[in-house]
């Protein structure tokens, strides 16, 4: 089982979805979660972590961990060179069983080569950068080249990013 998660926020609101699925391939999910929190903090420039880690956190009680073999966030795992943590990596420490985390961003950070492999997909010039703690770097940039898509960013990705952006509607 693995679960792609992804968080979006509105004013101190947030959505977070996850969606679950079996092999790095497929191209439909098992099982949608969503939920909702009030109570974010704010933002915090170079600790985007204590924000969305609460609600990754949220997701990950309605799973049996024993039974996750990756989670994937939308971001970076190390944040540079000298391997500073990124949300990946403090969700990575924050498991009470160690579930390895990949890391998708879209954008490339300063000094941050050691620990990213680049990832072309389809026909796109541009990689998706890919970090990783509990699984070697290499092998978990195959696996999301291998996501189901013809284009730079996997199929079930983009439905992961459209259904947190979708029906932000949170009752107060």
């Amino acid at each position: 089982m693995i679960l792609a998660v992804d968080v979006f926020y509105e004013q101190n609101r947030a959505k977070i979805v996850g969606l679950v699925f079996n092999q790095w391939t497929d191209a439909t999910y098992a099982r949608k979660i969503e939920k909702y929190r009030h109570d974010i903090a704010e933002y915090e420039p170079g600790a985007f972590y204590k924000r969305e880690l609460p609600c990754i956190m949220d997701i990950l009680a309605d799973l049996d961990l024993t039974q996750l073999k990756y989670i994937i966030v939308d971001g970076y795992v190390f944040l540079d060179d000298e391997g500073k943590s990124g949300l990946g990596a403090h969700l990575y420490e924050a498991l009470p069983i160690k579930v390895p985390v990949i890391g998708v961003a879209k954008t490339s950070f300063a000094n941050n080569k050691k620990y990213v492999a680049e990832v072309f997909r389809g026909t796109s010039q541009k990689p998706l950068f890919i970090t990783a703690m509990g699984e070697d770097l290499i092998k978990a940039a195959a696996m999301v080249k291998s996501m189901s898509g013809d284009y730079r960013f996997p199929t079930m990705l983009k439905e992961l990013d459209n259904f947190t952006k979708s029906d932000m509607v949170i009752a107060e």
